[in-house]
């Protein structure tokens, strides 16, 4: 049987986004150019405790060493994008709990496999029985310079791809193969002078263009580590709960992103734009049950509250807060450091909150008091 690889690559494409996926693009396995990148950034300790990410050595960028016989990737995105998003209303309302966008729907990682392990099936059928093997952010592989490569995007600032159309609000996933299909070109980078992303940061973890370094990053801190939250970036943290979309919410790319056509990543009205309080008040059963099939289960409960007694810390003064906060302790000896941090923040407000209240009189001779001035200063 003779293949029309070019017709081949066309009808992927077609066949792609029949099963949802906005962009399709095929690309060469060479990403040698980016061992040495990999190399300074794993030694420069960059990946924190994700251990996994030493693990494999240079195996990310040689999927031949992952799927031996590869010779092409078939690179895919996906929106996520829900339409009732409410980013800066979140942000803006520190007594709620703050979940980056992509969490708050159904765990991706299942369904961009299965959709991709369908586009297998369908050039099986096809071409007959080939060599391909699908992954979704599973694996020891280099994604987002497969994406770039294959066409989909450039890499931002911030280090994930960026679209001229779609900005950054998508998922990606790869079908290795072992087919000759033509590739496709890579498209320019236009972020040009902007900044933004870099800037504004809440921790500073972009620390050089596509640079990031994870031991600062809140979506690091919040999902992938599992000790105490370094005290040093907990205020920074504010009500971010699970993730963090600062850097995206800023780009001028993003302004116009579509939304998502998977009802599957529309919001769960259990997590969206909820009281910090609601949240925390979860015993492990309820969390379980309203995390089902979400991402966030996979943090687990106790860092569930770990997280949450941080947000609560930097949350204004409220009673409530401060008894839930007050009943948490003496469960574990690491959640016990959040809740104890978050107690204190809790009461520092208390007190200046009764200061406020009090006559200007009053105040004034607090202030002198505590200056050690005389009284009649």
């Amino acid at each position: 049987m003779t293949i029309d690889y070019h017709q081949l690559a066309q009808d992927i494409k077609h066949w792609g986004k029949d099963l949802g996926f906005q962009h399709v693009g095929i690309c060469d396995v060479d990403l040698s150019k980016h061992e040495a990148q990999l190399q300074r950034w794993l030694d420069a300790g960059y990946h924190g405790e994700m251990d996994w990410m030493a693990r494999h050595g240079m195996m990310r960028a040689r999927p031949a060493e992952l799927l031996p016989g590869t010779i092409r990737v078939i690179s895919v995105r996906m929106n996520y994008l829900p339409p009732e998003a409410g980013f800066a209303q979140t942000l803006k309302q520190p007594q709620k709990a703050y979940i980056s966008r992509y969490a708050l729907g159904r765990d991706y990682h299942k369904l961009v496999r299965n959709r991709l392990k369908q586009l297998g099936q369908k050039i099986e059928q096809a071409v007959g029985p080939f060599g391909y093997r699908p992954f979704v952010d599973s694996a020891p592989i280099l994604e987002r310079p497969l994406a770039e490569k294959a066409g989909l995007g450039w890499t931002g600032k911030h280090s994930l791809i960026l679209n001229e159309t779609a900005g950054s609000w998508f998922f990606l996933g790869e079908l290795l193969i072992d087919l000759p299909l033509p590739v496709d070109s890579p498209v320019s980078n236009q972020c040009g002078k902007c900044v933004a992303c870099m800037t504004s940061c809440p921790t500073q973890a972009i620390v050089a263009e596509g640079v990031i370094d994870a031991r600062r990053c809140i979506s690091y801190l919040t999902i992938e580590l599992d000790g105490p939250i370094p005290e040093a970036f907990r205020e920074a943290i504010g009500n971010r709960i699970y993730g963090c979309d600062d850097c995206q919410l800023v780009c001028p790319f993003n302004r116009e992103s579509d939304i998502t056509e998977e009802q599957d990543y529309h919001c769960r009205p259990q997590l969206y734009q909820q009281d910090l309080l609601t949240l925390f008040q979860w015993d492990e059963a309820t969390f379980l049950k309203n995390t089902e099939g979400s991402p966030i289960r996979r943090i687990g409960h106790l860092k569930w509250l770990r997280n949450l007694s941080v947000a609560i810390g930097n949350a204004p003064y409220d009673p409530a807060l401060l008894d839930a906060l007050i009943s948490r302790q003496g469960q574990d000896a690491m959640l016990d450091e959040h809740l104890d941090w978050a107690i204190a923040q809790q009461m520092t407000k208390r007190e200046a909150a009764a200061v406020e209240v009090l006559p200007t009189k009053t105040k004034r001779l607090i202030r002198i008091v505590e200056k050690g001035l005389p009284r009649d200063a």
